[in-house]
């Protein structure tokens, strides 16, 4: 386990309900924590080493391992091996294609597709749209798909390729998943996943289940979900990707 903590702060002693649920585990496992800034990892202020665990948002997470020569893991979406359980078509694009299929007419959902998350996802209906990206680089690698309408959405909570929790998060939360198929789906995604992710499914119009999207676990938002469980995943994802940067 890790001898020490560092979690995020927003300013004024505020945490987000991230850092707060860990916060809750380290004094239940006896985990020394102290707080940090942004600041402090820009200005490479923070001293952490290997037998420290780190919590934040993406830009805290990635520049801290920078700080400990840990190359941030690739984005990965849409596994390959999950294509089967999207039940839509997704694919890579741009977003001077997204303005061309706009002016054809077309609806299309997009969000970025790079590791910096330059605008939230949605939904263009028409070239007017664009508004809601004005000043994001022209150069943006995009995710775009077919627009489907989903009846709930949930998140689900790996560890070591098992799910540790389920959490609703938007729409009808009595529609309930298929989780026959949501296991089928995690078994699928054993030979690249990392050891703890969260991976989102929900329930389309249809009465399906498919994929929304998989989420890396360093940086992992948190749906009501218990502060054990968040906690495991983000100690067991931190720990393999201190392994792999310490490996020959």
């Amino acid at each position: 386990m890790f001898r020490r903590a560092f979690l995020q702060q927003q300013g004024h002693d505020r945490l987000r309900v991230e850092e707060r649920l860990v916060l809750e585990d380290c004094k239940r496992r006896g985990i020394e924590t102290q707080f940090y800034l942004a600041k402090h990892i820009q200005r490479r202020q923070l001293n952490i080493d290997p037998e420290c665990f780190i919590c934040g948002d993406m830009d805290a997470m990635h520049g801290a391992m920078k700080l400990l020569g840990i190359e941030p893991p690739v984005t990965d979406d849409f596994p390959f091996s999950l294509e089967p359980y999207l039940h839509r078509k997704v694919w890579r694009s741009s977003i001077p294609q997204l303005e061309t299929l706009l002016l054809s007419g077309r609806e299309i959902f997009a969000k970025p597709a790079g590791r910096r998350k330059q605008f939230t996802g949605r939904v263009f209906s028409s070239p007017d749209d664009l508004r809601h990206i004005y000043g994001v680089s022209r150069q943006e690698p995009l995710w775009c798909s077919e627009v489907v309408r989903w009846t709930a959405e949930y998140r689900v909570y790996v560890v070591d390729h098992l799910p540790l929790a389920v959490a609703h998060y938007n729409g009808d939360e009595r529609v309930s998943l298929d989780m026959d198929m949501v296991q089928t789906a995690l078994s699928a995604y054993t030979s690249t996943a990392p050891a703890a992710y969260g991976i989102d499914f929900g329930v389309l119009d249809t009465g399906q289940t498919a994929l929304v999207e998989a989420n890396d676990g360093y940086a992992l938002g948190a749906y009501q979900v218990d502060s054990e469980s968040y906690a495991t995943l983000l100690y067991t994802r931190w720990k393999q990707l201190l392994e792999k940067a310490q490996s020959p």
